[in-house]
C-alpha cells in the first residue's frame, strides 16, 4: 500500500527390513504430498525439526481461552512493540488473528496501543472514540479507509475497535489505545491542531504557518486527496513539501514551554503533515524515484511507532503487511528498506516481528490494471514454495519460534524461496524470501477466507 502503485511477486538406505519399511513410507508420503521421492528424505528431515520447534494454534479467533497464545507471549519476550504481518491485505483470519493476539497481549503482557498501517489523523479519530466514545467508529472508517485503506473497513477491525472501547469503559484508569502511523493522507483536524497550538502558545506564528499551510488543508475525502496529489505536476508536489518542511522548522525552534506535552505533540502533528507532503515529493515516473519514495514511507511509520511508544511508555502490537513488519523486503528494487528494519535500528531487541503465512484459501483484491475489487481463491502451495513445507507440520496453526528451531530446519528457513506475499492487488509474487532473515517468529495458518467489507 502506497501513494504510488507500482506494478506488482543422500541419503544411503540399509538393506534390512527397517530400511525396506522406511523406503515405503517415504514413496507413500511422495505420493501423497506431490513431493518427488527423492527429494523426500531431506524434506521430512526438515518437517520433523519443524514438529518439534512447532506449538499450536487452537484459532484465529477473538475470544475465550487463549492459553494457546502463552508459547507466542514467551517468544515476545521483553520487546516493547511487536509488528505483526500479513501476508495477504483482504484475509479474515489474519485480521481475526490480529484482534486475538491483541487481546491476549493486553491481558498477559500490559500492551496497551494497537497500531494499524493507516494514516496518524486517522488513527487519532479513532483514538478519541477509543479513549472517550467520541464518534461512530463507522462513519470513521467509512470516510477514512478509502483507495489503498479500504481493505481496513472490515468487520474485524470493527470488532477490534468497539472493544477497545469496551475495555476502556471497564479500565478508564488504563486504557488501550489506537494509532495509525502511515502518512498518505493527513486529516484536516491535525492542521487545525498545530494552528491552534501555535495561536495559544506562539501567537506571533500565527500568520506565517497560514501562509505556509495554504491550500493544503484537505477539502475533499480522503481517495480523492490521494488520487488529486499524486496527479499534482512534480514540481508542485516539490514546492508543497517545502512549505511544510519550513513550518515544521518553525515550530521545532519555539521553546517548549510550561507545557511540554502540549509542544511535542503538535511539533508531532507538523512533523506528520510534513511527511504527507514528502512522501509526494518524489518523481514517481522515474524507478528510483517510487523506491526512494517507499523507503522513506517506511521509514516515517517506523519513526511515528518510535514517537508514540516512546512518549506514551505503552508496549504497541502493529498490524502491517509481512514486507513491512519484516526485516528483509520482498522487492528490494521497489522497497530498499523497510518498517521492521528501521524500527530494528531503533529499538534493537524491543523489537520482535512476527511474520504470517498461509497455505490455500481466499482475500480481497483488485485486479493489477483495474481498481474492481475481487475474491480470489488459491489452491495449495506449490511445489518448493515455503508453504508446501510448512503445511507439512502436524498442526493445522501454529506458532514458530525462528531464532530457536533445531537443524535442519534452521538452515532451511534462512534460505530464500518462494513465499506467498500478496498485497492490495493480485496477481503479486510469490517472492524469494528467506523467513527466517525475515521475522523473528512464525505464524502458519493452514486456511484462510477472504474477509468481509463494510459498506460494499
Amino acid at each position: 500500500m502506497a501513494p504510488a502503485r507500482p506494478q506488482r511477486k543422500p541419503w544411503i538406505m540399509r538393506r534390512h527390513r527397517t530400511g525396506l519399511v522406511l523406503t515405503l513410507f517415504i514413496i507413500l508420503a511422495a505420493l501423497t504430498t506431490g513431493i518427488p521421492a527423492t527429494a523426500a528424505p531431506t524434506s521430512l528431515t526438515v518437517v520433523g525439526a519443524l514438529d518439534r520447534a512447532a506449538r499450536p494454534l487452537r484459532t484465529v479467533e477473538p475470544g475465550g481461552d487463549s492459553r494457546d497464545l502463552r508459547p507466542l507471549s514467551r517468544m515476545i519476550g521483553d520487546a516493547r512493540v511487536v509488528g505483526l504481518g500479513e501476508a495477504t491485505h483482504g484475509s479474515h483470519d489474519f485480521f481475526a488473528l490480529k484482534d486475538r493476539v491483541f487481546r491476549h497481549l493486553v491481558r498477559e503482557k500490559g500492551f496497551r496501543t494497537f497500531a494499524l498501517e493507516t494514516p496518524w489523523s486517522t488513527g487519532l479519530r479513532l483514538n478519541d472514540y477509543v479513549l472517550y466514545g467520541r464518534g461512530d467508529p463507522r462513519r470513521v472508517m467509512r470516510e477514512e479507509f478509502q483507495r489503498d485503506y479500504l481493505w481496513w473497513n472490515n468487520t474485524d477491525y470493527l470488532r477490534l475497535v468497539e472493544w477497545m472501547r469496551a475495555y476502556n469503559v471497564r479500565h478508564p484508569a488504563d486504557p488501550v489505545r489506537f494509532i495509525g502511523d502511515d502518512i498518505a493522507w493527513t486529516g484536516p483536524e491535525l492542521y487545525d491542531a498545530v494552528e491552534d497550538y501555535a495561536a495559544r502558545a506562539h501567537p506571533g506564528l500565527t500568520a506565517r504557518l497560514a501562509e505556509l499551510y495554504r491550500g493544503l488543508r484537505p477539502t475533499v475525502q480522503t481517495g480523492e486527496y490521494i488520487e488529486r496529489y499524486m496527479n499534482l505536476p512534480y514540481a508542485e508536489r516539490k514546492e508543497r513539501a517545502e512549505r511544510t518542511g519550513e513550518a515544521l522548522r518553525l515550530l521545532e525552534r519555539q521553546p517548549p514551554g510550561a507545557d511540554r506535552e502540549a509542544y511535542d505533540r503538535a511539533v508531532q502533528h507538523a512533523r506528520v503533515i510534513d511527511q504527507t507532503a514528502r512522501q509526494y515529493a518524489f518523481d514517481f515516473t522515474d524507478p528510483a524515484g517510487i523506491a526512494a519514495a517507499m523507503r522513506y514511507r517506511d521509514g516515517a511509520m517506523a519513526a511515528n511507532v518510535v514517537w508514540w511508544q516512546k512518549h506514551t511508555g505503552t508496549k504497541v502490537l502493529l498490524s502491517a503487511h509481512n514486507n513491512h513488519v519484516g526485516y528483509v523486503p520482498e522487492e528490494p528494487e521497489q522497497n530498499p528498506k523497510v518498517q521492521g528494519a528501521f524500527l530494528r535500528e531503533s529499538l534493537g531487541a524491543g523489537y520482535v516481528s512476527v511474520g504470517l503465512t498461509f497455505d490455500r484459501g481466499s482475500f480481497n483484491a483488485t485486479g493489477q490494471d483495474d481498481d474492481v475489487i475481487r475474491r480470489w481463491t488459491l489452491g495449495p502451495a506449490g511445489p518448493g514454495s515455503s508453504e508446501r513445507t510448512l503445511d507439512r507440520v502436524r498442526y493445522r496453526d501454529y506458532v514458530l519460534d525462528l531464532r530457536s528451531v533445531g537443524a535442519p530446519a534452521r538452515d532451511w528457513l534462512r534460505r530464500a524461496r518462494p513465499t506467498r506475499g500478496i498485497g492490495t492487488a493480485y496477481p503479486d509474487g510469490p517472492h524469494d524470501i528467506a523467513l527466517a532473515r525475515s521475522h523473528d517468529v512464525l505464524i502458519h495458518l493452514h486456511r484462510v477466507e477472504a474477509a468481509h467489507l463494510r459498506d460494499r
